[in-house]
């Protein structure tokens, strides 16, 4: 790799003088040694790092692009309603207007509350369930993410206590017999269940749902009166443009959104039932942001057009040939290319090389040019083309020519 980053490395140094960390969160778990750390400007499919190096982003600012990086449409809605207005002391027209185009758009949906980051809508789905129910305690599958809020947190991580997800329960993907055996232990006191449409950890392989999952899932809570709350802050429009569930084959009571809503301005969204309207009423949850009428136009314009071009079928008609071109790839240099999840959103794994290997072929092609995480899911946009696709399949080849053939010991074919 020749790459140079000298400006990203000398801004990462002043920014860890006054940065706890220089570049914190999710963003800063990923920072690579000898990586991009900060971008100059973005379009289409593509960000410049501040040494104006260019990349093929398929990491998708962690999933808000959807659209492409500077759409005229979105950016047009959302500069109109910042000239007229942005955070003011009354409600905008755009959040009924919103609220009209998601509940239409989404088929399990009556209603709709915003927020700014999929943590507010998760928070929130969980707050509605207990309201509705009476009751406290929530299960989750083991792994699965859905924010920061301290009762989704591992009780080991620093600032937590054991007592901020004492009525969190965690349970296997994918297990059924784990979801009834709580709630035979718990029988009076399960809120609701949350999941992701499929489960997509970081540092592991996803996994879609076995046949008739969700189906299952939704029969017990039924029949016990939990509500079926689905993550889709990660997931949104790019399974199925009315909800993942359409896909799967069930009807949830209540759906998270954000990230991809406002391809990249800051919004998140609960969407729910008619009968959880009035828990949903009832329950206190805002924020002084939560208003902010300019990202709900950019998400009406958001949702709107992936309509108009059919997004979900375009990623998903990329995202497969992608996969295929890659795996190929990696086949002739001796490699197997696992990749899994759905195909707007894959995770990738060399199973016949060490993680080592495996993160020197990422930062190998991060170094010439097509951007992808080692261990986290990545995200394809209705933006990339079909020269960005050529491109990266030259960019993987040289990868891994330069990493040379995999060594006899790697044995990891799981």
């Amino acid at each position: 790799m020749t790459r140079n980053v000298s400006q990203s490395n000398a801004l990462y140094e002043r920014a860890k003088a006054v940065i706890p960390g220089g570049i914190y969160g999710h963003y800063g778990y990923f920072v690579r040694d000898t990586g991009p750390k900060f971008f100059s400007r973005s379009n289409g499919s593509c960000f410049w790092d501040v040494d104006d190096n260019e990349y093929i982003d398929y990491m998708c600012a962690y999933g808000p692009m959807i659209l492409g990086y500077n759409h005229p449409k979105v950016d047009e809605a959302a500069l109109k309603q910042l000239k007229a207005g942005n955070t003011v002391s009354l409600a905008s027209p755009q959040l009924v207007d919103l609220a009209e185009t998601l509940v239409d758009m989404v088929t399990a949906s009556d209603w709709a509350l915003f927020g700014k980051n999929g943590g507010d809508s998760t928070a929130l789905a969980a707050m509605v369930a207990r309201a509705a129910t009476g009751r406290r305690k929530l299960v989750k599958i083991k792994g699965g993410y859905h924010g920061v809020a301290a009762w989704m947190q591992a009780k080991s991580n620093p600032g937590m206590t054991p007592s901020d997800s004492l009525e969190v329960i965690e349970i296997p993907w994918n297990d059924i017999d784990a979801l009834r055996l709580v709630i035979d232990h718990y029988p009076d006191d399960i809120a609701g269940f949350i999941s992701s449409p499929y489960d997509h950890p970081v540092f592991a392989d996803n996994s879609l749902p076995a046949e008739n999952y969700w189906a299952q899932i939704e029969s017990i809570c039924r029949e016990k009166g939990i509500v079926i709350i689905v993550d889709e802050v990660r997931t949104g429009f790019r399974i199925h443009l009315n909800g993942a569930n359409n896909e799967y084959d069930f009807t949830p009571d209540l759906i998270c959104f954000g990230k991809a809503i406002g391809n990249g301005y800051p919004l998140a969204a609960l969407t729910g039932s008619d009968a959880l309207k009035q828990a949903a009423q009832d329950v206190y949850f805002t924020g002084t942001q939560f208003f902010n009428a300019a990202p709900m136009a950019a998400a009406k314009a958001t949702l709107l057009e992936l309509q108009n071009i059919d997004g979900t079928n375009v990623m998903i008609d990329y995202g497969t040939r992608f996969k295929k071109g890659l795996s190929d790839i990696a086949s002739s240099h001796g490699y197997n290319l696992k990749i899994t999840g759905v195909p707007a959103m894959p995770y990738f794994r060399l199973t016949n090389a060490d993680p080592q290997i495996h993160a020197e072929w990422i930062d190998q092609c991060v170094g010439h040019g097509a951007y992808m995480l080692a261990n986290h899911n990545n995200f394809i946009s209705t933006a990339h083309t079909e020269a960005d696709m050529k491109r990266t399949f030259e960019i993987v080849d040289k990868a891994f020519k330069t990493l040379g053939p995999p060594p006899p010991q790697s044995t990891n074919t799981a």
